[in-house]
């Protein structure tokens, strides 16, 4: 039986690693094997490019440049990583995927929607999430969110990547494409409100999942209560 992706998306600062990592305990301790990991990134070749991203490397070349280099990630990612894992039943939570694509270097960035939808189906190759969780919070929340965790893990003075320092306006229209995401496309998006407590976060995650995919969160339905976490995630 084929598995299930689930794709986290949002700006800044909005918790969704820690979303991750608390539905991933969720579906494990339901007897679920699941993968956990994160765009750009989760296979070693990705991780090199996102190291790259993140630096503003490719900054100076545009986003089209941005955008290619977010699919050469993908690509890898879902021959060497995503997809072994959704052919042996596995669910795949991932942190972004390609409605980040969308909305970093489409709507925030400025390529045009063709030339994404392109991109997409050259990365893709028709597959699509089974759940996007939209985790929504202002972009001022967002990012004051963010540096606050720069400076507990880098220290004083930690930098902002190359996302989290853009303009204000930058996250604003980032906020807005992934609500246009999620009006655009109801059935595979649930909006979860982000300024919530964690604990609140989480119990409105584990309501859409047990909504949209309920057989993710019943007991003693797979063969396998394993766990396989990838190294970046």
């Amino acid at each position: 039986m084929r598995g299930r992706l689930v794709t986290f998306e949002g700006g800044e600062g909005v918790g969704k690693s820690t979303q991750v990592e608390r539905l991933a305990r969720t579906l494990r301790a339901a007897g679920r094997e699941v993968v956990a990991t994160r765009e750009p990134g989760g296979t070693e070749r990705a991780e090199a490019i996102r190291a790259a991203l993140l630096s503003g490397a490719a900054k100076p070349y545009g986003p089209f440049a941005e955008a290619l280099l977010f699919s050469a990630a993908r690509i890898d990612h879902l021959d060497r990583l995503i997809r072994p894992a959704l052919e042996r039943g596995a669910v795949v939570l991932c942190d972004r995927f390609s409605d980040s694509t969308r909305a970093y270097q489409g709507a925030a960035g400025g390529l045009d929607a063709g030339t994404i939808a392109a991109l997409e189906r050259v990365t893709l190759g028709g597959l699509s999430p089974d759940l996007t969780l939209i985790l929504d919070l202002p972009p001022e929340t967002g990012l004051a969110r963010a540096r606050a965790r720069a400076a507990d893990t880098g220290g004083e003075g930690a930098e902002a990547d190359r996302f989290e320092a853009e303009a204000l306006a930058f996250h604003a229209r980032l906020r807005e494409a992934f609500l246009a995401i999620a009006a655009a496309e109801p059935a595979r998006c649930a909006v979860i409100d982000a300024g919530l407590p964690p604990d609140a976060v989480e119990a409105a995650v584990r309501e859409a999942v047990a909504d949209r995919l309920p057989a993710l969160l019943a007991l003693g339905e797979t063969r396998n209560p394993g766990e396989v976490r990838n190294n970046a995630a």
